[in-house]
């Protein structure tokens, strides 16, 4: 008889919890509309991309770059760029770290290959001083 008279109040409390937040989360008339997929990205105003370089400064801001590595290159190339990512050995990503891929790839076909894509790598629309800041990031973990 307890476990019933237990779950009956429990019940209860639970519908009168979800009651009250939703009556307290009801917007004011006129502030509702439709969630779209784009409310999620906030692009920053004029800048037409993703990630925005730090106003005043003279490249992208380092916590940009690495937010743009773990968003778009980590999962091929992992943490220092080594190819090892979840999904490295299934792409065949490169070990950007190697010093004999370092010598043969550029600065420029770096930027392309992220600005348009290569093989089974997506093109990624980033600002040019993301771009810059990825590529400055690869060439210091070859050094290390």
């Amino acid at each position: 008889m307890w476990s019933h008279r237990r779950r009956h109040i429990e019940g209860a409390v639970l519908t009168a919890l979800l009651c009250a937040g939703l009556s307290a989360c009801d917007p004011a008339p006129g502030d509702v509309r439709e969630w779209k997929p784009s409310d999620h990205d906030q692009a920053v105003p004029g800048q037409g991309a993703q990630v925005a370089a730090k106003p005043g400064s003279q490249g992208a801001d380092p916590n940009l770059i690495e937010l743009a590595w773990q968003r778009n290159c980590f999962t091929c190339h992992g943490a220092r760029g080594q190819g090892d990512g979840p999904q490295g050995p299934m792409v065949r990503a490169p070990d950007l770290t190697d010093p004999a891929w370092q010598g043969r790839v550029t600065d420029e076909q770096m930027i392309e290959t992220v600005r348009k894509g290569r093989n089974k790598m997506p093109a990624f629309d980033l600002p040019q001083p993301v771009l810059d800041g990825l590529v400055k990031r690869i060439r210091a973990a070859a050094a290390r």
